[in-house]
């Protein structure tokens, strides 16, 4: 299996520190307001990404953050705390923001078949970690205060910046307007870890450190949290392309400090939704969300479909067109599944089953290659082997993509089988009303016994004999309707 390691910049394969098993992390939202489809395609994505490890018979630990609080709005560590600003706009409680946005959070993962992560671990229930983790950053010279603050000093590491090789002047942030610099600072790339002096004086969230009262950094958290759960050495980090600078940065920064060596692995970093006016965000009031696609009248697994239909390692453009074009690609694949006969009683052809499959599993070993897994579905059903073969592997490959492929499809068969019940119900009302009628619907069905055993001559008897008397039949994709002249 090979992966693309941002850290690197290169595919590498993925071996584990510890044969077997996987040490997975994700970051996750900050709940202050509503998820976009931006957000939940890095999700999505990195939901695939589980599925497929667990698939490939390994035993996975997949651990990730709620952010409910130290979230600045200036990744500069610098402007407002996110979850006040969250709390003033809906005149609540920091506490009460948090609850409904992350149960909101969760509520889109379900409609996208997002599974919920093995650990889910709000920021504020590891306040004790991070002041242990600063006290150790502290003891070994990696940290100082300044201005009441603790500070991650840059300076003292050896490499910084991680992900790419830019000049420090380049990764300046620069600072908007009613955003003020911090004087404290020693170094322009240094980073908060804690927090005791706050222009905002009505901070909800505060607590006891060995520093004053006062609040955790951002970075501080995922770092936190990581060690608590997942060890020294993590296996997997995942989180959308925007964090890789500073955020996931600073993680490494902090981490292999206090840790003393190397420690994750591989990094999974997901690249943007667009839009045709560039990269969707909240600030922008681009919010495009699952339940304004829901209203607009798109089934979520529409939105899913869409984005495994492109590699996790490129921009996706959304557009309602590009959204109408897959929902009629989704039917099409739903419509032809549906066609296949689930109560065959065939057996499964394990040598074409096998076959088939290690097409799906090249595709997916190839760093996590969506777009040819899905193509690899199509191969299944145009392959010439038997519908409970074909059943069989669709079930197996959809317990990665989870795009609800025979969920669908059954619903879909029950619907044509309501629809026909619901017609034959019409016809033979009709006929028990009209002996002409009845005539007609037996003699169809004559015929359609004759075209069976490809006696045509009789069919074709049967159709002239109704035509003299006024009859027109139909043939349709659905079966022969008629007309009286």
């Amino acid at each position: 299996m090979l992966l693309y390691n941002s850290a690197t910049r290169k595919r590498e394969e993925f071996i584990p520190h510890v044969e077997g098993k996987v040490s997975m992390y994700t970051c996750g939202p900050t709940v202050y307001h509503f998820a976009h489809i931006g957000n939940l395609r890095t999700y999505m994505m990195e939901d695939v990404l589980e599925k497929y490890l667990r698939y490939a018979g390994y035993d996975v630990t997949r651990v990730m953050n709620i952010t409910d609080v130290g979230h600045l709005s200036s990744d500069a560590d610098e402007g407002e705390d996110k979850m006040l600003k969250g709390a003033r706009r809906e005149k609540k409680t920091v506490m009460e923001i948090a609850k409904f946005y992350t149960d909101a959070f969760f509520a889109d993962c379900e409609k996208l078949n997002i599974k919920t992560p093995d650990i889910v671990q709000p920021a504020t229930g590891c306040i004790n970690e991070y002041i242990a983790m600063i006290e150790t950053l502290l003891e070994k010279g990696y940290a100082y205060e300044a201005g009441g603050n603790i500070y991650f000093d840059t300076s003292k590491l050896e490499k910084y910046y991680i992900f790419n090789d830019f000049k420090e002047e380049d990764l300046d942030v620069g600072v908007r307007e009613g955003v003020e610099a911090d004087g404290n600072k020693r170094n322009k790339a240094d980073f908060v870890l804690w927090f005791t002096k706050s222009k905002f004086d009505d901070q909800e969230l505060k607590w006891e450190s060995p520093w004053g009262i006062g609040y955790p950094g951002w970075h501080i958290e995922c770092s936190g949290i990581s060690l608590k759960y997942l060890g020294e050495y993590l296996d997997i980090h995942c989180g959308g392309i925007d964090n890789a600078f500073p955020h996931h940065t600073n993680e490494i920064a902090q981490s292999e400090a206090c840790i003393g060596h190397d420690w994750c692995k591989y990094w999974f970093h997901v690249l943007h939704l667009n839009t045709n006016s560039g990269k969707m965000s909240k600030s922008k009031g681009e919010f495009l969300t699952v339940s304004l696609l829901e209203e607009k009248g798109y089934d979520p697994m529409v939105y899913r479909f869409f984005c495994l239909q492109s590699h996790y390692r490129k921009s996706l453009v959304f557009s309602w067109e590009n959204m109408d074009n897959a929902v009629v690609a989704y039917n099409k694949l739903i419509a032809r599944i549906a066609a296949l006969n689930p109560h065959s009683g065939e057996a499964v052809d394990t040598e074409a089953y096998e076959t088939l499959r290690t097409g799906f599993v090249k595709a997916m070993d190839n760093d996590m290659n969506t777009s040819l897994g899905i193509t690899a579905l199509y191969d299944v059903l145009k392959a010439k082997t038997n519908d409970a073969t074909k059943l069989a592997l669709i079930e197996n490959y959809d317990t990665v993509l989870s795009l609800s492929l025979l969920d669908r499809a059954a619903a879909l068969r029950q619907k044509e089988e309501e629809k026909k019940a619901a017609e034959a119900k019409a016809l033979a009302d009709a006929a028990a009303a009209d002996p002409f009628v009845a005539e007609i619907l037996a003699a169809i069905e004559a015929r359609k016994a004759a075209k069976k055993e490809r006696n045509f001559a009789e069919a074709d008897r049967i159709r002239d004999e109704l035509a003299a008397k006024g009859v027109t039949l139909i043939d349709t994709a659905q079966g022969t309707t008629y007309k009286i002249d």
